[in-house]
């Protein structure tokens, strides 16, 4: 190292910059002069060269140890895309071949690599431990550190080794770095790895340029279209919790016209690292992902992170976040909630051990009300690592945009703190909740707690109510959460002061987010379907009852009235929006469609109607390899029996997606199953009730021609037939 450069010169001899971001030059000082050092920096805040500018300075090869194979590679291309040689970085994983391995050591070896990167599995490997014996290691670099605490949201057994094995290879300097920590994680982070004399880096966790949103999780899909059609051309990840949810959202949005590609731990590599290069490329403009993506992707300008499953904790929400807007430039975070979603989530945990529930739970917790509060979302997701954020409003999140009502709170908060100290600080929130609201839980029964003042004292509020009022007497001090001891409620010497004079306490009401229904599992139309535009609705009734009365059909076998009513809220006029309609496939557009969408154009351009952008939501039929196995199997005259037993279903449901490929226009000749169930006269008897029929509800079909003479499989195996032939 050359002592007449200054430091700043060799940031721009290699690395292009003019300056040093935030705390960076003083961390890189603190690993020259061999010290322990602790960074905790954002997402995008620059850690990377912490490490990276002093390995490339000291004598000796850094050890950089990293979680991920195809972080690595993208960490040692960026590096080599700086400098002359490619040997001044390698790393060292299982993708690599016997002969790439041994040209990455003669490299080491030669002291040409300044980086080698291993995935800490590497590490353990008895060869490796002997090969790194014998290198000038000039310090450990632990990149996502927060891997090492079972408190980190991503934590890896194979982390907690790292020490011992340090021990075994050479004493080294040791740097650990990570984008998420709270105080107990940091904490967790510096005991495991023997360096709780390091020097501590620490930036502030607030990214300003970020907006941060949660939605109710209404029709999701078309939100996300919706969205992304509004962003065009604009580069995004969407982050899903399970495999099958990431390859169903790909899929809908490839359909959509989206350039999107699925990335998660279940596909091969070449085909993960193949989506991974062409999202950093340019050539597609989503990636749907579980969270096994993202960890290091340098793309600067990911301009959204849509969240379609709420992640499981704040830590995790804030580094996926992280990865929008790293440049500085708009970053937008959407995250869509629904309880039901959480409850998903807390029977996952079921099985595990009781300690790792428990922490599970507390995290859990802590994400539930972040989306549920009302309150500015940055105060939170601050405070939440242990930063105050000191302004009121920040202007750029969907609660400081659309405030809610605010009330006052003085003496719920003094009966909070009451029932807290009453069970003598030894609860959690949860339980405390529900002394409050009066509710005799098995745990208030064992410990008799319906005998306690407080018990009972906040039942004109429900646990929800008294979440927020913990939530925000903790964020104004008053209260603190014991995370060392599963989350136990404590009150601070200002909820004590509190106590000893009430204030005035301005609480943020929650929200409340509804929740999408569950649809109807049958193949029949739901009933009593409403439109969404009263007028157009009955307009539409209208013309189907003239060409019903015209083809000599009756109106069901046109058109049901799910699909007039969906038309009614989307306002198709093309053929291609009519066959996203409820209901209406190919043959049925192209059959009926005519008359409905000249009405439809007509009426949008007379009443000015701006029409819904995220319309043309096309769906994927998840179904659609059943549908394309029944419509097969019936062109090849199968029993449907043998058809529900090759799936692995019941007959019903085979009879239901029948009718739904039936009621979407087209055509299925089921005659030789309907003969070997009803004699020629029972059919003709129940085809000639649908011609006349006003709807065609089973329940009526079957009062009207006796529940002793058919059953309810009889009906709706007719009541196919005659779609099909009289509609289709």
């Amino acid at each position: 190292m050359n002592k007449d450069i200054s430091l700043t010169g060799y940031l721009q001899q290699y690395f292009g910059f003019s300056r040093f971001k935030g705390q960076q030059e003083e961390a890189v000082k603190s690993v020259l002069e061999g010290k322990n050092t602790f960074v905790l920096m954002p997402t995008g805040g620059g850690k990377s060269l912490i490490y990276q500018l002093p390995a490339l300075l000291l004598d000796g090869t850094a050890i950089v140890i990293s979680p991920l194979i195809a972080l690595m590679k993208n960490q040692v291309d960026s590096i080599r895309g700086m400098q002359t040689e490619d040997y001044v970085a390698h790393f060292l994983n299982s993708s690599l071949s016997r002969a790439a391995i041994q040209e990455v050591k003669s490299d080491v070896q030669a002291g040409r690599t300044k980086l080698l990167y291993v995935a800490p599995e590497s590490l353990t490997k008895e060869d490796n431990i002997e090969f790194l014996k014998n290198i000038n290691i000039s310090f450990y670099a632990i990149d996502e550190a927060h891997c090492i605490s079972e408190w980190g949201h991503d934590f890896r057994p194979e982390y907690r080794r790292i020490r011992p094995i340090v021990e075994e290879i050479g004493q080294a300097p040791i740097i650990a770095l990570t984008a998420t920590a709270t105080a107990k994680v940091q904490h967790d982070i510096q005991k495991n790895l023997g360096i709780l004399d390091a020097e501590v880096f620490k930036a502030s966790f607030n990214r300003a340029n970020l907006y941060y949103e949660v939605r109710p999780k209404v029709k999701p899909e078309s939100q996300i279209i919706r969205f992304i059609k509004q962003n065009e051309g604009k580069s995004g990840i969407i982050y899903c919790l399970s495999r099958k949810k990431v390859e169903e959202i790909a899929e809908t949005l490839q359909v959509n016209g989206i350039k999107a590609l699925a990335y998660h731990a279940g596909m091969d590599a070449a085909t993960r690292s193949g989506n991974q290069d062409k999202f950093l490329m340019e050539e597609v403009d989503v990636i749907v992902a579980t969270i096994a993506f993202g960890m290091g992707i340098d793309k600067p300008d990911v301009r959204f992170v849509i969240h379609y499953d709420i992640p499981k904790s704040l830590e995790g929400y804030y580094q996926e976040t992280g990865r929008a807007g790293r440049d500085g430039g708009e970053g937008k975070c959407i995250t869509f909630y629904s309880y039901k979603d959480i409850q998903k989530l807390e029977k996952f945990m079921h099985g595990k051990p009781v300690a790792e529930q428990e922490i599970g739970k507390q995290l859990l917790l802590d994400t539930v009300s972040y989306a549920e509060s009302a309150i500015c979302r940055r105060i939170i997701l601050l405070h939440y690592f242990g930063e105050t954020y000191k302004q009121g409003n920040c202007g750029n999140c969907d609660n400081c945009l659309n405030p809610k009502e605010q009330i006052e709170a003085k003496d719920e908060v003094v009966r909070a703190l009451d029932a807290i100290l009453e069970v003598n600080e030894k609860y959690k929130g949860e339980h405390i909740a529900n002394i409050l609201i009066g509710n005799k839980t098995a745990a208030i029964k064992s410990f008799k707690h319906y005998t306690l003042k407080s018990f009972g004292a906040g039942k004109d509020h429900d646990e929800r109510f008294w979440n927020a009022v913990f939530r925000q007497s903790m964020i104004k001090g008053l209260i603190n959460k014991d995370i060392e001891n599963y989350g136990l409620l404590k009150v601070m010497p200002k909820g004590h002061e509190f106590l000893q004079s009430p204030t005035s306490f301005m609480l943020v009401k929650n929200h409340e987010y509804e929740e999408e229904e569950e649809s109807s599992g049958s193949g029949g139309a739901p009933s009593g379907a409403t439109g969404g535009d009263p007028a157009l609705f009955a307009m539409l009734k209208d013309l189907r009852k003239k060409i019903a009365k015209r083809k000599n059909l009756p109106p069901f076998v046109i058109f049901q009235d799910p699909s007039l009513a969906d038309m009614s809220i989307q306002y198709p006029i093309t053929t291609e929006e009519l066959q996203n309609i409820q209901g209406v496939g190919q043959g049925k557009a192209q059959r009926y469609g005519k008359e409905f969408l000249e009405l439809i154009k007509k009426y949008v351009e007379e009443n000015e109607i701006e029409r819904p952008e995220d319309f043309v939501v096309r769906t994927v039929a998840n179904k659609s390899k059943m549908k394309v196995f029944i419509i097969q199997s019936i062109d090849r005259k199968i029993p449907f029996e043998d058809i529900a037993n090759a799936k692995g279903v019941e007959v019903r449901e085979v009879i239901s997606e029948v009718e739904a490929i039936v009621h979407s226009g087209t055509r299925l000749n089921i005659d030789y199953y309907v003969n070997d169930v009803l004699d020629e006269e029972h059919q003709e008897e129940v085809f000639d009730y649908f011609r006349e029929a006003e709807s065609d509800s089973v329940e009526e079909a079957l009062a009207e021609l006796g529940e002793d003479e058919y059953s309810e499989e009889d009906i709706r195996l007719m009541r196919i037939k005659f779609l099909s032939d009289m509609g289709n």
